[in-house]
């Protein structure tokens, strides 16, 4: 308990000697801190003890058109089916895309970009869903470029964990 309470401490000294900002949901469940007031991410996220937390596993995107499963769009296109899929998905089990806290991003590397990850595009639609007015909270992420998803064509899967006040 001590290493848990001293590295709080240190979190929150080191966050406020580096100018960083921190913000903390209305909920005080999770405690999120940010490099800048506008930057995409949080840098960290500490879940307050007793909260619930939810693992989201890797979710790929649908095709564009059911009769046309080989057809799951470009990054842009694939980045909003995935998180649309993942907000119904916390939806159903009474939470919000501002629960989430860590997101990892998978995006392997496409043709027009000469084979590196379409990152601007995801992080386009990532900026539809996070940090806006109507939801302010920003997860932590990691974004890793992979040499391929299970289907040709898929270019876009992320992970998620999401926490909520017991």
């Amino acid at each position: 308990m001590r290493k848990i309470s001293a590295l709080a401490t240190l979190t929150v000294v080191l966050t406020v000697s580096s100018g960083f900002t921190m913000a903390q949901d209305d909920a005080q469940v999770v405690t999120r801190t940010y490099s800048n007031p506008t930057a995409r991410i949080a840098s960290t996220a500490t879940v307050a003890e007793g909260s619930k937390l939810v693992f989201l596993s890797g979710t790929t995107p649908l095709p564009l058109d059911p009769a046309v499963p080989e057809n799951l769009g470009d990054t842009r296109q694939q980045t909003l089916s995935v998180l649309t899929r993942m907000k119904s998905q916390l939806e159903s089990m009474g939470m919000g895309m501002g629960d989430l806290v860590k997101l990892t991003v998978f995006l392997v590397g496409v043709p027009e970009l000469d084979g590196r990850m379409d990152s601007a595009a995801m992080n386009e639609v990532f900026s539809t869903f996070f940090g806006t007015e109507e939801q302010p909270h920003r997860p932590t992420r990691s974004t890793i470029q992979i040499a391929a998803l299970g289907r040709p064509g898929m270019y876009v899967e992320i992970e998620g964990i999401a926490a909520v006040a017991p």
